[in-house]
């Protein structure tokens, strides 16, 4: 400091070495150098906070299950149609069958096989079947309609994938176990029954993989349906987990809405019936999961968090 003053003094007026004048230098030089070490300080704070978002980690695994678990969609479609057949169930006096083109269109419009069916008795006409011979006019009525509707679609659907020709979509068991070594939770959370749901995962992704999920959650556990968000709020919670901290595994826009909605980073795995959709708000779209490595999800993640 006293090297600083002499070096000071030296450059100033003949005048300068008056008491005040030095007394001025010495309290100019004291806040210069108070105000480096505090432009220093917010310096090392400002990058301590970059660094501490950029390594911001995956903590949490969401998938969904029909479309990304498994292709599901036309086994869904061939249970409801031999539902519709074994009620005879008729609209506008023709038997009711939902062709594959439109089918595509209404399980990425509505989530849940009990809205969609009330959905489109709404839009159609309520049918006339060996439930009721004529068309329900009264809430309880149609609601029993579409419960036994549903309950026989859901045993229908069970028995084909009990069947055994049904698979796991590439690169999913394998992502599975790579988040389950590196110590991730894992949880899946559908839309559809939840007896349906588990019994695809048994067979799908097998026992010990299915008991070892961290939060399984089915259309049954909430009260809404995707895209509202309630599913992915509800598992974040039952996981422990901040939503910005889980990424979650979808095939569709509906499952993209909950999830974006929620407050959750989303990819999504595309499938045929899906791959036209808008998936503007996903931060990596792959036709299946056979390439992706979790290390380049926990990258996306870091990458989503430190751009925020």
């Amino acid at each position: 400091m006293a090297s600083m003053l002499a070096s000071h003094t030296n450059l100033s007026s003949p005048s300068s070495s008056s008491p005040i004048s030095l007394s001025r230098s010495f309290n100019f030089l004291l806040k210069s150098q108070t105000l480096c070490f505090r432009t220093r300080k917010l310096r090392q704070r400002v990058q301590s906070l970059s660094v501490s978002a950029s390594s911001a980690s995956l903590e949490a695994l969401i998938f969904d299950c029909d479309g990304v678990i498994l292709e599901s969609e036309h086994l869904h479609r061939q249970a409801y149609n031999d539902a519709f057949a074994h009620f005879n169930v008729r609209c506008s006096s023709q038997p009711l069958n939902w062709a594959p083109d439109f089918y595509d269109q209404l399980q990425n419009l509505i989530g849940g096989g009990k809205p969609k069916m009330r959905w489109y008795f709404k839009e159609h006409g309520w049918p006339s079947s060996t439930i009721f011979d004529t068309p329900p006019e009264d809430d309880e009525s149609r609601a029993k309609l579409i419960d036994t509707l549903q309950d026989w679609k859901t045993e229908r659907y069970k028995e084909i994938i009990k069947s055994g020709t049904v698979q796991p979509r590439p690169g999913v068991l394998q992502l599975m176990d790579e988040a389950r070594a590196a110590g991730k939770k894992l949880a899946v959370c559908s839309a559809a029954t939840k007896s349906s749901v588990i019994l695809c995962l048994e067979n799908l992704i097998g026992l010990e993989r299915f008991h070892g999920l961290d939060c399984f959650l089915a259309g049954d556990d909430v009260k809404e349906k995707k895209p509202d968000p309630s599913i992915y709020i509800t598992a974040a919670k039952k996981l422990g987990v901040s939503e910005r901290d889980c990424l979650v595994v979808e095939d569709s826009v509906i499952g993209l809405q909950a999830a974006t909605k929620a407050g959750m980073s989303c990819i999504i795995t595309y499938t045929p019936s899906t791959a036209d959709q808008d998936f503007k708000d996903a931060i990596a779209i792959y036709p299946d999961m056979s390439k992706v490595r979790l290390r380049d999800l926990e990258l996306l993640l870091q990458n989503v968090v430190a751009a925020s």
